[in-house]
């Protein structure tokens, strides 16, 4: 990639972050984060948040 098409991409999406309203980035930044998984199997697997689960449920 040149640093041309580099500088186009980069403004493109700068232009296309300021042009969508204030309200929709803020709904879009929030349902980014609640589809991230749990801090615990992001970082460790599924094993440290199948033990969580089985602590909670008692």
């Amino acid at each position: 990639m040149s640093t041309n098409d580099y500088i186009k991409f980069i403004t493109q999406t700068f232009v296309k972050h300021f042009d969508t309203p204030k309200l929709d980035r803020k709904q879009h930044r929030i349902q980014r984060k609640e589809e991230k998984a749990p801090f615990l199997y992001r970082w460790f697997g599924i094993l440290p948040y199948s033990i969580l689960m089985v602590f909670k449920r008692k």
